[in-house]
C-alpha cells in the first residue's frame, strides 16, 4: 500500500509539471535553409518558457505542420521557393486563428511589413537583429501585442505619412483621373462606358464619386480642375 504522503507527492509534482506546460509558448520554425532553422532553435530554446515543437522547409510544409502541431507562435522566413511567407501568413492565420505568426526576413523594404500585417502577421523581425531581438518578439507577439524593428518601424511610418498626404492631395484613382479626362473633353457617361468598357451605371458612379471628392458641382469645375492638375496635357 503506497503511503498518503506518496501519492500527495506525486500530484504536487503534476500540478507543477501541468503549470509549467500552461506557461510555455510553443514555437514553429519555417525557414528553408537548415543552418538558420538550427541557429533559430538554439536560440528559443535557450529561454525558459520557449520550446520549438517543430519546423518546416518551405510553406507547404510549414500548413501540414501547424495544422498537426497547433503551436502558439510560427516563426515564418518571408521569401521562400514556392510559396512565399506572406501567402503561408494568409493561410495559417485563416486556418489557425489562434496561432500569431512571427515574419522573419532579410527583407528591411517597408511594403513587406505592410503586407505581412495585412494578412494578418503579428510581428516582423530582420534577420540581422534576430540575436538580440527574436527572443524580445516572440514574447510581445504571444502577449497579443505586435512587434517590428525599431528602425523599419519607423520608416514604415513614415512611408504610410507620405502615402497619406499624396492620397489628400491627389484623392481619385487612376480610373476616375481617366473618367475626369474624358469628362472634361466634354464625353457623355455612355461614351465614356464605351471607351473603358465600362457600363453606363459604372461610369456615372466614378462621375460622382469624384464630384464629391473634389467638392465640386459643374461640368466647367471639373474641366478647371483637369487644367490644372495636366490631365488635358496629352488630349489632341
Amino acid at each position: 500500500m503506497r503511503h498518503p504522503g506518496f501519492l500527495g507527492h506525486h500530484r504536487s509534482m503534476a500540478k507543477e509539471s501541468t503549470q509549467t506546460r500552461a506557461t510555455t509558448l510553443t514555437v514553429l520554425v519555417v525557414d528553408d535553409h537548415a543552418v538558420v532553422r538550427t541557429g533559430l532553435k538554439l536560440l528559443l530554446n535557450a529561454e525558459d518558457e520557449i520550446e520549438v515543437v517543430g519546423e518546416a522547409g518551405n510553406g507547404d510544409e510549414a500548413i501540414l505542420r501547424a495544422k498537426l502541431l497547433e503551436p502558439d507562435i510560427v516563426l515564418l522566413d518571408v521569401v521562400m521557393p514556392g510559396k512565399s511567407g506572406i501567402e503561408t501568413a494568409a493561410e495559417l492565420r485563416q486556418m489557425l486563428p489562434q496561432t500569431k505568426v512571427l515574419m522573419l526576413s532579410m527583407q528591411d523594404d517597408p511594403q513587406y511589413v505592410r503586407e505581412a500585417f495585412g494578412v494578418g502577421a503579428s510581428g516582423y523581425v530582420l534577420k540581422e537583429a534576430a540575436d538580440t531581438e527574436l527572443v524580445a518578439a516572440v514574447r510581445e507577439v504571444a502577449r497579443g501585442g505586435r512587434y517590428v524593428h525599431p528602425e523599419l518601424g519607423a520608416r514604415l511610418a513614415a512611408a504610410e505619412a507620405q502615402a497619406r498626404a499624396e492620397a489628400e492631395s491627389d484623392p481619385l484613382s487612376d480610373r476616375e483621373r481617366e473618367v475626369l479626362r474624358l469628362l472634361a473633353l466634354g464625353h457623355t457617361n455612355q461614351e465614356i462606358a464605351k471607351m473603358l468598357y465600362i457600363s453606363v451605371r459604372t461610369a456615372e458612379t466614378h462621375r460622382a464619386h469624384i464630384m464629391q471628392k473634389l467638392r465640386l458641382s459643374t461640368r466647367a469645375e471639373l474641366v478647371r480642375y483637369a487644367l490644372e492638375h495636366g490631365l488635358l496635357a496629352d488630349a489632341a
